[in-house]
């Protein structure tokens, strides 16, 4: 207004600066507490540890769709893999939820610290069940390593490989590699057996240590 020679008042400049809604508080940014290194360890119980994810991609037309992915650090199993368009905390208790009626609950998750993990919905939600959040530390994702390398391979076969036209599309190629990775595929970490042998390898071995105690 000074520079175009009109005349003004600050007082009254600002009254119309709030009228007009400009006035908005800065949203500062979440301060994280001090997370502490965890090791990444190889786990000999099922349920022990889950690690979760997200990913993101794109259809044709240039729409963006993510990913939230969740496997069992003990037999690398993929446990899920929720596609959407968007995924809120509430979207991943439930996804979770679901996985729990069929396999159980675990003990720990271990997750980055995204919006959707550090949500007071999901700290709730965990502490309503007795599972523990382990936080890898920011900008660390090798902190996460078993999880990023399950996104990498998920990656190369699947959203690197196609063009998606559909979230359906997506879904139904997810699904059919999700049963290709858990049945098929060895991993020499799992002593080149596929994720379902590895469970059922320990399943045989807890019921026969049941059955001798």
């Amino acid at each position: 207004m000074r520079r175009s020679g009109k005349d003004w008042n600050h007082k009254k400049v600002y009254r119309v600066y709030k009228l007009l809604k400009l006035n908005k508080k800065r949203k500062g940014k979440r301060r994280l507490p001090t997370r502490v290194k965890q090791p990444l360890q190889q786990q000999q119980e099922m349920n022990k540890t889950w690690s979760m994810d997200f990913m993101t991609d794109s259809m044709t037309g240039n729409r963006k769709f993510r990913t939230f992915n969740v496997i069992d650090d003990c037999s690398r199993e993929a446990l899920a893999i929720e596609i959407d368009t968007s995924l809120s905390s509430k979207r991943v208790i439930r996804t979770l939820d679901r996985i729990i009626e069929t396999t159980g609950t675990p003990t720990t998750v271990r997750v980055d610290n995204g919006p959707e993990f550090t949500s007071k919905d999901f700290e709730l939600w965990a502490k309503d069940k007795g599972i523990a959040i382990q936080y890898i530390q920011p900008g660390r994702p090798m902190q996460n390593g078993y999880i990023e390398r399950f996104n990498r391979l998920y990656r190369e076969a699947v959203l690197d490989a196609y063009m998606f036209f559909d979230l359906y599309q997506v879904r139904q190629l997810t699904q059919e590699w999700i049963e290709e990775y858990n049945h098929k595929r060895p991993h020499e970490s799992l002593g080149n057996l596929t994720p379902y042998e590895w469970k059922m390898n320990l399943l045989k071995n807890d019921q026969t240590l049941n059955k001798a105690v």
